[in-house]
């Protein structure tokens, strides 16, 4: 252990003055690196913080966290090797490693609802807008007032738009970087909307908007079950502990007539 916090100690100084260079280690094996990040790492950050944060920039400090606990590891097997120890410092370099994405993971879990509501509110901004403009136009007008978590990918989509890509690929594109329910099926539907006749336009938008009071009514109930399981939950726990301090009291009483008698 000594030696350990001995490596450790020499690691902060030569990279804080500059010998040794995390970032550029990192940089120089950024697209080995990302082949570790998970599928829905970049979503899980945006559901969490928004805009506020880039997802490279808190994956990049999270290979640095894992890399510092290899040479860790690797300082103490070289002091002490067994294989005991080689098998904890494997756990603990993962462990290490996950535990920011199990942290972004629980919290989707625990906000699921809310995260869920954003996109059905969302479309019905450009249900609105929609009225007067082409969709293009009105996913663009939106991004301004849209929720944090989906500005990067509303740009990204309107770029390739204005580019000249005309098919369904950037709605799909946007609806696998934010899987929020139904956004897959949601976005084909607005897809539909923006290649529609302009003569059917006012049909189109009538059975878009029933899509999206339905995924609204949806995220709605959803919510209510929510509070609804809450409150059960909380009830039951009332009611047991009322339960178990009654028997307690009881028990004592019995106790105290047996000790009297």
């Amino acid at each position: 252990m000594e030696f350990a916090i001995v490596v450790l100690i020499v690691l902060f100084v030569l990279s804080y003055s500059g010998a040794i260079s995390t970032k550029k280690l990192y940089e120089d094996n950024k697209a080995l690196f990302s082949l570790l990040k998970e599928k829905d790492y970049d979503f899980l950050v945006k559901a969490r913080y928004g805009g506020d944060v880039d997802p490279d920039v808190l994956f990049e400090k999270r290979i640095k966290q894992a890399m510092l606990g290899v040479v860790v590891i690797l300082a103490i097997l070289l002091f002490n090797f067994s294989w005991i120890n080689l098998i904890i410092g494997i756990i603990i370099i993962i462990v290490l490693y996950k535990n920011q994405y199990s942290s972004l993971k629980s919290y989707y879990k625990k906000h699921l609802t809310e995260i869920d509501q954003t996109l059905p509110y969302y479309l019905k901004s450009i249900e609105i807008l929609a009225q007067h403009y082409t969709i293009p136009v009105a996913i663009s007008k939106s991004i301004e007032t849209a929720p944090d978590m989906f500005k990067e990918g509303l740009q990204d989509m309107i770029k390739k738009i204005d580019a000249g890509d005309s098919s369904i690929d950037p709605y799909v594109e946007f609806a696998e970087k934010y899987p929020v329910r139904d956004s897959l099926r949601m976005m084909r539907l607005l897809y539909r909307l923006s290649i529609g006749a302009q003569e059917n336009k006012q049909e189109q938008l009538l059975v878009f908007s029933k899509s999206v009071s339905s995924l609204q009514n949806k995220a709605r109930e959803q919510k209510y079950a929510k509070r609804l399981n809450t409150m059960e939950r909380k009830t039951l726990a009332m009611l047991m502990v009322t339960g178990g301090g009654t028997l307690l009291v009881l028990f004592i009483a019995m106790m105290m007539m047996m000790m009297e008698m």
